[in-house]
C-alpha cells in the first residue's frame, strides 16, 4: 500500500538551490525514518540525508551544511532544500523508507519502498 513520489527537480547552475519533495501515501502506519539517496550518471547510489521520527535529521558529509530535510504536510510529506549546489550533487534523486537504529539510517530495499527518483542536473 505504501508509495513515494518525488518531484522538484530540473536543471539549475552551479550555487544555485532546488527543493525536492516526496510525498508518502497509502499507508496506515506511522513512518520511523525517510531517506534520500542519489545516483550520479555511472555511479552507485549512495546515502544523502536521512529524517527520523521526532524530527532528528542526518547528512553525508558531502552534503552537510548545504542541504536540509524536513517534514511537511501533516508529516506526509519530506521537503529536501539543497543550497550551493555543485556540479557533483547532478543525479537522480530518489527517497525511501527505512529505519533508523542509533542515529544511522537503514533503508528498506522493497520496490514498494523507494520512489522512481527525479534528475537533479547542476551546470557549470
Amino acid at each position: 500500500q505504501v508509495q513515494l513520489v518525488e518531484s522538484g527537480g530540473g536543471l539549475v547552475q552551479a550555487g544555485g538551490s532546488l527543493r525536492l519533495s516526496c510525498l508518502v501515501s497509502g499507508s496506515s502506519l506511522t513512518i520511523n525514518a525517510l531517506g534520500w539517496y542519489r545516483q550520479p550518471p555511472g555511479k552507485q547510489r549512495e546515502w544523502v540525508a536521512a529524517i527520523f521520527s521526532g524530527g532528528a535529521t542526518n547528512y553525508a558529509d558531502s552534503v552537510k551544511g548545504r542541504f536540509t530535510l524536513s517534514n511537511d504536510n501533516a508529516e506526509n510529506t519530506a521537503s529536501l532544500k539543497m543550497h550551493s549546489l555543485k556540479p557533483e550533487d547532478t543525479a537522480v534523486y530518489y527517497c525511501n523508507l527505512g529505519t533508523e537504529y542509533s542515529g544511522t539510517y537503514y533503508p528498506k530495499y522493497g520496490d514498494a519502498y523507494w520512489g522512481k527518483g527525479t534528475t537533479v542536473t547542476v551546470s557549470s
